[in-house]
């Protein structure tokens, strides 16, 4: 009877460390889930809060009570002219583009694994901002439909250029990457200034202050293109992020997993230059949103989860910056790409002096 008992417990023995281990892991599993459900909660907070600031601050002649009717479109009148057509455009073009310039940023921090490598670092921005720059100062008539178009292919054309000039060795150079990319950089701002010169009085104004990066130009035309955008990449994002997640450990190891390494790689490339050409050619490039949205939501839930997380903490920054740009003392009003440059300049600095000491 001894006997019997000690063979019985003797698997029971073995298997209490594997035992253990799964339920230490499936502890951890349930601590982020419910982590990253209060960290979705609490930015959710955030972006309700900051739309009603950008809907109610500083609304003469228009009650507290009217606002929601009049953002539905429900409304005529003053209400429907300061509700509907001048801050719902503006509010929704500050969400949809710090979305869009999230995601675009950590989809390129995450693929090549350095958080200086953000299409407004590397070029990609500039590159669309000379593509809609174009549209818009020579063919303003075409600029709603054009500019998007137009936008996007500068930025393929900057991922291309980018990847071709950083490759060496079967492989991207991060560093020869981030070189290439500022050079190809000034390139393209430096057609841009040459296309300032030939414009006219009027279109140049609007341009300077586009080129700033500002929404306050946005309508519902431009509203409807980065909705469409957002609704576009954010599925492929969410295909793609498990690609990430494999080629995090490795091109070798994730090929053994099953992944296709380059495909994934070029598919994750132009997604995100599509995303940043779209928020570029109706908002201007909002510098450093790209840059410090990834990063904040890596603290926030983990390298794992923070391509998706990237996008709402993009908008919480663009539109808090909006909020501030439009309604803070002794600054306002001036260009939202002002405040986000004072935010992420600093920040960037930072990290250059960081990495240059050796932190990991």
């Amino acid at each position: 009877m001894t006997v019997l008992d000690t063979r019985a417990t003797a698997p029971d023995s073995a298997a209490a460390p594997a035992l253990a281990a799964a339920a230490r892991l499936r502890a951890v599993r349930r601590a982020r889930h419910r982590r990253t459900a209060l960290v979705c909660a609490a930015l959710a907070v955030l972006l309700v809060a900051f739309t009603a600031a950008a809907l109610l601050i500083d609304l003469n002649g228009v009650p507290a009570s009217e606002v929601l009717p009049a953002a539905l479109g429900l409304r005529e009148g003053l209400a429907d002219y300061l509700v509907f057509q001048l801050r719902m455009p503006r509010t929704l073009a500050a969400l949809l583009a710090g979305a869009l310039f999230g995601l675009a940023g950590a989809l390129y921090q995450r693929l090549i694994r350095n958080p200086l490598a953000t299409p407004d670092i590397v070029g990609i921005s500039a590159g669309a901002s000379a593509g809609a720059a174009t549209v818009l100062l020579l063919a303003p008539a075409a600029y709603v439909v054009g500019a998007p178009v137009a936008a996007i292919a500068g930025s393929f054309v900057l991922v291309a250029a980018v990847q071709a000039l950083s490759w060496r060795g079967g492989q991207v150079d991060t560093y020869r990457l981030i070189l290439v990319g500022i050079g190809l950089s000034a390139v393209c701002v430096a057609y841009t200034n040459y296309l300032f010169t030939m414009a006219e009085a009027n279109d140049l104004a609007i341009a300077m202050r586009w080129t700033i990066g500002s929404t306050n130009a946005a309508d519902w035309d431009g509203v409807t293109t980065l909705a469409t955008g957002l609704a576009c990449c954010l599925p492929l994002a969410v295909w793609l992020n498990r690609s990430l997640t494999a080629m995090a450990l490795g091109d070798q190891l994730a090929t053994g997993l099953g992944t296709r390494v380059n495909p994934a790689r070029v598919a994750v490339l132009l997604l995100g230059a599509a995303a940043a050409a779209l928020a570029t050619s109706v908002v201007g490039p909002i510098g450093f949103v790209s840059l410090i949205s990834g990063p904040i939501a890596v603290w926030l839930v983990g390298a794992e989860r923070s391509v998706l997380l990237a996008a709402p903490v993009g908008a919480a920054i663009v539109i808090g910056a909006d909020v501030l740009a439009l309604h803070a003392p002794l600054i306002s009003p001036v260009p939202t790409g002002v405040l986000t440059a004072l935010l992420g300049a600093p920040y960037f600095v930072w990290l250059i002096l960081r990495r240059g000491q050796g932190a990991s």
